[in-house]
């Protein structure tokens, strides 16, 4: 029987990766350290800073916002409705459930009524769903922000998700995407700096917090993710991991010490978008280039008066 690392009692969590045990109520307090720890290392954010966490009602983001909450952040939430039916219904109510149980402000976005709903963005893109569908929530998420005055967008992008990500740009030696892989994205020329406080925890170790600190969410995963090389890049990682415990964590922070400070990103030159004002690399966005081609496929749907 294993036995809780700080009191002596019959242990509910073991990590191997980190070869600990913990009861429940150790279990919660090591993660919240864990997470203030993660946010001073990276210099993500401060008590005084307004911290807008981008939430999804899976256990991720909401683990994330639980535990700035406890911490004493200053956090709200901000919901994309991406109005994938049912799968939607059920993320926004998990949200919003969350946020009254615990008196916080959640901030609802329906992109349906900013553009189009993701089913029928994917009948004019021959692009997988993902690669847009995150391009407008980052966009999106952006702005919002910097109208409410929000210093810090906060996700929950977790140690599985950027490790499947360091491997594909690897594999590929993609350079450039390599350069900007971090916890932290800076302020600067109309964006608001992006900060990801879980990026040394996995998947397993959110949900194990989700479901000790009984977070009530969303497991299902969203129905365009299927197929996704990002899915197979995490199965053999965690084939990895398995053999051998803390291989992702060590891959990950020896990236970020030890070759992330020899790349050097390509300086792209950006302006505002002459549409929406929004920094972008070309004349118009992508986003709105997006809602020209939704405009266009709309009106030629329509019956002729």
């Amino acid at each position: 029987m294993r036995k809780c690392y700080k009191c002596g009692q019959k242990a509910t969590v073991y990590l191997p990766q980190h070869r600990i045990a913990f009861c429940k109520e150790h279990y919660i307090e090591w993660y919240l350290k864990r997470v203030e720890e993660t946010i001073k290392e990276f210099r993500m954010f401060g008590k005084g800073d307004r911290v807008l966490v981008a939430v999804s009602g899976g256990k991720d983001s909401l683990s994330l916002w639980d535990a700035l909450y406890r911490l004493g952040y200053d956090a709200d939430g901000f919901y994309i409705n991406l109005g994938i039916g049912e799968y939607s219904k059920r993320s926004q109510l998990a949200c919003e459930k969350f946020a009254n149980q615990r008196g916080l402000v959640l901030h609802v976005f329906e992109l349906e009524k900013a553009v189009a709903s993701v089913p029928a963005l994917k009948e004019l893109e021959n692009r997988p769903a993902c690669s847009f569908c995150g391009q407008l929530k980052r966009y999106y998420t952006n702005k919002f922000a910097k109208e409410r005055g929000y210093k810090v967008v906060a996700t929950g992008h977790n140690l599985d998700d950027e490790t499947a990500v360091l491997l594909s740009n690897v594999l590929s030696w993609q350079m450039d995407y390599l350069s900007r892989q971090s916890p932290v994205l800076s302020e600067g020329e109309g964006f608001v700096r992006r900060v990801k406080p879980l990026v040394k925890f996995s998947e397993k170790e959110n949900a194990l917090y989700a479901f000790l600190a009984k977070i009530e969410y969303v497991e299902e995963e969203c129905p365009f993710a299927e197929g996704a090389s990002s899915i197979e890049h995490k199965k053999l990682l965690s084939l990895l991991e398995e053999k051998s415990p803390g291989t992702k964590l060590r891959f990950y922070m020896d990236f970020l010490r030890r070759m992330r400070p020899m790349l050097k990103a390509e300086q792209v030159a950006l302006r505002p978008c002459s549409l929406c004002g929004e920094p972008t690399t070309g004349e118009v966005c992508s986003v709105c280039r997006l809602k020209e081609r939704v405009a266009k496929a709309s009106l030629s749907s329509s019956p002729s008066s």
